[in-house]
């Protein structure tokens, strides 16, 4: 995040989402440790406001309300949001990191995404997608499971999100998306993936299939001990 507000020569100070501590636990622990304090740059969507200071500057647009609905920047995000998705924008809210949050379907999702990894590699689109197959880690660091799906199936192209979403592309435009109804994330990796293994995908040449095994399963401890797992029940496998 340093280097992108630096493009823009900018400093933390230009963010307007509220200060946190790093999403990762370890990373968390490793700060409090050290006696450290929540700042901008350590929230989870601290990346998402430098990059849209960065392109206000760009674009020779104001940096001081970048999240108001009407600035420039917010009304073309929402431009190419619809454009993406198919579809207009079905709800407004605001997110909890100040952002305007835009609503669309579990269908919407999977269009913009297949978008991305059908796009001409040149287009802004091609572009994107490929930003993220060679930087799998910048999307969700190096410890969560979005970075293991990616990295287990070549060319792919995913993001998880808040209230357990996530949506994932493969390479030849085939899209998942799933949605746990209660926000609850414990289920949403084991549900995807037995949404990819019901697809046939483990079976496909160059996906690591034992990555996305491991994915459909969560050990249950009692106390110390091993006592259970979570898993997708038997007609969801298929």
């Amino acid at each position: 995040m340093r280097e992108i507000l630096a493009l823009a020569k900018l400093d933390e100070s230009a963010l307007q989402n509220p200060t946190d501590w790093p999403l990762d636990r370890e990373e968390e622990r490793i700060v409090v440790r050290a006696g450290g304090e929540p700042t901008r740059l350590q929230m989870n969507c601290s990346g998402k406001h430098a990059a849209m200071l960065l392109t206000c500057v760009v674009n020779g647009w104001s940096v001081t309300d970048y999240l108001a609905p009407a600035h420039p920047l917010q009304v073309a995000i929402r431009a190419t949001f619809a454009e993406l998705t198919g579809a207009t924008v079905g709800h407004d809210a605001v997110d909890g990191c100040g952002a305007p949050l835009l609503g669309t379907s579990a269908l919407g999702l999977a269009r913009a995404f297949r978008a991305l990894v059908v796009s001409d590699p040149a287009s802004a689109e091609g572009r994107v997608a490929e930003a993220i197959r060679q930087h799998p880690t910048y999307v969700s660091g190096t410890r969560r499971d979005e970075v293991r799906f990616l990295q287990a199936l070549p060319g792919a192209v995913g993001k998880f999100g808040a209230e357990a979403c996530h949506v994932l592309a493969l390479a030849d435009g085939r899209a998942f998306v799933v949605k746990i109804d209660d926000g609850g994330d414990r289920a949403r990796p084991i549900a995807l993936a037995a949404a990819l293994a019901r697809a046939g995908v483990l079976e496909e040449s160059g996906v690591d299939a034992e990555v996305l095994r491991g994915l459909s399963r969560a050990e249950l401890k009692g106390g110390s001990e091993v006592v259970g797992e979570t898993r997708p029940s038997a007609h969801l496998a298929g």
